[in-house]
């Protein structure tokens, strides 16, 4: 009669054991709300105001689900799906995206040491994404703006992750 008592709390013990672990590490993942991503998306279209650009903005989780797009009055609507791009990039890679441009064509664009990289669906290879990064280093998604030079996204990118920086400490 012990024995089916013993068993029974030798796997309760060990499912607790096992499940713990996994339960913990979601607890500990941070994940970008909508509020966070709603002020980001406003940082960057501040941005993009000061300067008269007018852009498409998205923000995505480290899964690259996006959390908010944005498309400013007269921006491209193809430019959209490249904003989208841009985001999920930086959520998948921990780099820019103008990192991965850097790698795919090398920092002169003659040729860079991963070249296929560039030929990969859904990455981006210029620049105008960014990974979303708390004060620890965790990455927590990324924000992709495109409907300007890739210079110009980039910098508006910026000015998002710059709206939100004291709430990724």
């Amino acid at each position: 009669m012990k024995s089916p008592v013993i068993r029974s709390a030798a796997i309760a013990t060990a499912l607790v054991v096992c499940l713990s672990a996994p339960a913990l590490a979601l607890d500990k993942a941070p994940i970008p709300s909508l509020d966070l991503a709603k002020k980001m998306a406003a940082g960057c279209e501040a941005k993009a105001k000061e300067m008269n650009w007018k852009m498409n903005i998205s923000v995505v989780d480290s899964g690259a689900n996006e959390i908010i797009f944005e498309r400013m009055d007269g921006a491209f609507l193809g430019s959209g799906d490249i904003a989208r791009h841009k985001a999920q990039t930086s959520a998948r890679f921990p780099w820019p995206t103008r990192v991965v441009e850097q790698i795919a064509y090398g920092k002169d664009l003659k040729g860079g040491p991963v070249p296929g990289i560039a030929l990969v669906p859904g990455v981006v290879a210029f620049a105008g994404g960014l990974p979303i990064m708390t004060a620890d280093k965790v990455q927590i998604g990324g924000i992709g703006v495109s409907g300007g030079s890739a210079d110009e996204d980039e910098m508006c990118a910026q000015a998002g992750i710059d709206a939100v920086k004291d709430q990724l400490k």
